[in-house]
């Protein structure tokens, strides 16, 4: 994807998770929508500073810099939603656009995609963005509200009750 792609996917992710996280729509709301949305924004962003060197979509685009944003927080006690970001900039490039990325990246060169994504100057590729960003959100949905439910039903039947 473009940059304004990866730009619209954290905007309306930021949106949703704003939403999922603080229901109310009051100014909590609001607030949590910014604080998940500046974060977020920054580490769809960052992958592609690797255009202006090493190589794009492999220098910044592999499992070793995601988990060294994922572990940023633990480290240095803040941003800790950047790494979503990132993790979204890599779905959006793995299956929104036909070329996909090199997730194991210096180990192994190999870009990995998936068929359905479409060239980044595609007239489609801010349908794939939006279409890519509901997903997203439906998993997100799925994680806070139905998984807890499901273990907890489950603990149930298993002790019985």
């Amino acid at each position: 994807m473009n940059k304004k792609g990866h730009v619209l996917n954290a905007a309306l992710l930021s949106l949703g998770l704003g939403y999922v996280l603080e229901p109310s729509g009051d100014v909590e709301t609001f607030r949590t929508i910014i604080m998940i949305g500046v974060p977020v924004t920054l580490g769809a962003l960052f992958p592609d500073v690797d255009t202006a060197f090493g190589r794009h979509r492999k220098t910044l685009h592999n499992l070793p810099v995601l988990v060294g944003f994922v572990a940023f927080p633990y480290v240095f006690g803040n941003l800790e939603y950047v790494w979503i970001g990132v993790l979204t900039h890599y779905v959006l490039d793995v299956a929104g656009s036909k070329r996909g990325i090199a997730l194991f990246y210096p180990l192994w060169k190999k870009e990995f995609g998936l068929p359905v994504g479409v060239a980044v100057s595609s007239r489609h590729a801010d349908v794939m963005t939006m279409v890519i960003t509901v997903l997203e959100l439906a998993l997100v949905a799925l994680i806070v509200f139905e998984i807890p439910q499901w273990g907890f039903e489950m603990g149930r039947q298993m002790a019985g009750l």
